[in-house]
């Protein structure tokens, strides 16, 4: 499976992935899940937000158990980080059949769509619609790079967008979501391969535009330019100091540049920040100091500065019985997390764990993200435990 997974959406150039809603190498993961299904006899199919279910037994009985992820990726993004989760559903599957274990609830593997958010800007489109979190308004308001909206790229790969929106019935029908995933960090130790989650650290992405002027590179003289591009580079300084103060998370990953030009001063630059912190409070400070810190330099700059968030997850504290129960059924520590994630924003709606696979550089989001075949193979083996614990009786 990994091997058949591994070369789809990948950059020639980069060797990271461009698994990004509703493209061609999106396309693709989707056909490979389909197909994975069918080859297992399961029952296949996609939900008014276009995310991908594969049932063994009754999608409509109730207190299901479902696990997954995502195959979507960040730009250049890393091979583990969401398609970890799908491939090792799949092979627990196959190892609770080998087991000859007897499955007592419905069993669903899932892959949710738009979990990244590199295209629209918005992080886990798929379960933020299907939980109500983000409601169909604001949805057919997303634009991507080029100004096309999520509902036209959606009809173009063949999806209604008509039918999108909070999906009540559907999440109703689960009693347990467990979503395993790499790791993003290194908390867990050399003897610990496996590790289940806590909770996820609120977190969000504002959008800060800098309005300046556009001049002249060569003919305006220094004092007189109204340049956008030294409030923002102050304000990128700013935001790591007010987040080391804070003991928070703060990140400029994303620019843009209007007229881009080498030898323009530019009109406005765009810059999304990523904050998180331990606690919605510290996070609100960060980001106010943050605000703060950029109108105060805008003031100098004679740069207008306007601050827009565009999604928001609270923090998210998984489900108490459920996270205890899978600790103690693996023996495996309880990890503190800043990453968003599926899990998290179904949290709101189902009970909810995770499962965290070994990370050894601590690197994700990059094409350096790895893990250790035998550490994914450790994975395995404890998400078919969990699942047999929560799904099946012993033959």
């Amino acid at each position: 499976m990994w091997a058949e997974l591994l070369p789809v959406g990948r950059s020639a150039s980069s060797g990271g992935y461009r698994r990004h809603a509703w493209n061609s190498a999106d396309a693709e993961c989707r056909a490979w899940f389909e197909e994975q299904a069918r080859a297992r006899g399961l029952h296949h199919e996609t939900d008014r937000n276009g995310n991908q279910w594969a049932w063994l037994g009754d999608p409509t009985a109730g207190d299901a158990v479902v696990t997954g992820s995502h195959l979507d990726s960040v730009p250049d993004g890393g091979a583990y980080d969401g398609p970890l989760g799908v491939v090792s559903s799949f092979a627990a599957l196959d190892e609770l059949r080998a087991r000859g274990v007897e499955f007592t609830r419905p069993l669903a593997i899932a892959n949710f769509g738009d979990e990244e958010g590199a295209r629209f800007g918005v992080a886990c489109v798929g379960s933020r619609l299907a939980a109500g979190l983000l409601d169909r308004e604001a949805a057919y308001a997303l634009r991507d790079a080029d100004g096309v909206r999520l509902p036209d790229a959606m009809e173009r790969a063949g999806h209604d967008p008509a039918a999108i929106g909070a999906d009540p019935e559907r999440l109703g029908r689960i009693g347990a979501f467990v979503e395993l995933h790499i790791e993003q960090g290194r908390y867990l130790t050399d003897d610990q391969p496996v590790g289940v989650a806590g909770a996820i650290w609120p977190h969000g992405r504002w959008r800060f535009d800098f309005h300046g002027e556009a001049n002249h590179a060569g003919t305006t003289r220094l004092d007189d330019r109204r340049d956008p591009m030294l409030t923002y580079a102050t304000t990128v300084l700013a935001a790591r100091k007010k987040a080391r103060l804070a003991g928070a998370l703060a990140t400029f990953g994303k620019v843009a540049v209007e007229p881009n030009g080498t030898n323009a001063i530019a009109s406005l630059v765009r810059g999304w920040l990523d904050s998180r912190a331990a606690d919605e409070e510290t996070l609100q400070q960060v980001v106010d100091a943050i605000e703060q810190a950029a109108v105060e330099r805008g003031g100098r700059d004679g740069v207008r500065v306007v601050l827009t968030r565009e999604s928001f997850t609270p923090v998210v504290d998984f489900d108490g019985p459920l996270r205890d129960r899978l600790a103690e059924r693996l023996k495996a520590p309880v990890l503190p997390t800043g990453a968003g994630h599926d899990a998290g924003i179904l949290a709101s709606a189902v009970p909810t764990a995770m499962l965290f696979v070994r990370n050894p550089t601590g690197v994700s989001h990059s094409p350096a993200e790895h893990a250790e075949q035998a550490d994914c193979h450790a994975g395995v083996a404890a998400l078919a435990d969990v699942l047999e614990d929560l799904a099946c009786r012993p033959s």
